[in-house]
């Protein structure tokens, strides 16, 4: 019998505390909205659940044997955030016609194999939580189902957050804070993800 109390534990803590899909979620609420950045969160979750597979699949014996392919894309993930904290800090007013547009679907998607958290999320729960008696299909489905049930509202939380900020960040120097507090933080993460 498989017991998911600790599993939902673990997911609910990496889901909701800060990395680089939260601080990116804030800054996206913030700038253009929670409801242009549900793309942005659904793109999240799906590449989540096919990362997730994949390492349920076999992904993580691969890194178990050449450690520096997960090295390589924690290092490429990290100069991504850096990059990311630079477009947050230059950006502008989010109502000029300049503005930056929202991440994407897709974009959002294809991060998470970048995304240095998200592999550290999903190569531990397989190694921990994958129930290998339930078979291929039933534990994918069952990792994948606990995993976005509860990431996508905690997410939700995060984008939410940020549309509280809209009416700070409207004053330009609203908007400088926080354009650096976004971008300090996602090169901070950037450095805790690849030491």
């Amino acid at each position: 019998m498989v017991d998911p109390a600790p599993f939902v534990t673990y997911t609910f803590v990496m889901s909701i505390t800060p990395g680089p899909n939260n601080v990116m979620l804030t800054a996206s609420g913030a700038s253009f909205g929670f409801r242009r950045t549900v793309p942005h969160i659904l793109g999240i979750g799906c590449g989540f659940v096919v990362q997730l597979l994949a390492v349920c699949a076999g992904l993580a014996a691969l890194f178990s044997r050449w450690p520096a392919l997960q090295s390589t894309l924690a290092w490429v993930g990290a100069a991504y955030l850096v990059y990311l904290g630079w477009q947050v800090l230059r950006s502008g007013d989010p109502d000029s016609r300049e503005a930056h547009h929202p991440v994407s679907f897709l974009q959002a998607a294809l991060f998470q194999f970048l995304n240095p958290k998200a592999w550290v999320m999903t190569v531990t729960a397989a190694t921990l939580f994958l129930p290998h008696e339930l078979g291929p299909l039933v534990s994918g489905a069952y990792m994948a189902g606990v995993m976005e049930g509860i990431g996508v509202p905690c997410m939700a939380v995060w984008a939410l957050f940020g549309t509280t900020l809209r009416r700070f960040i409207a004053a330009p120097r609203g908007r400088l804070a926080f354009n650096v507090s976004m971008a300090l933080a996602l090169a901070v993460t950037a450095i805790m993800m690849v030491r």
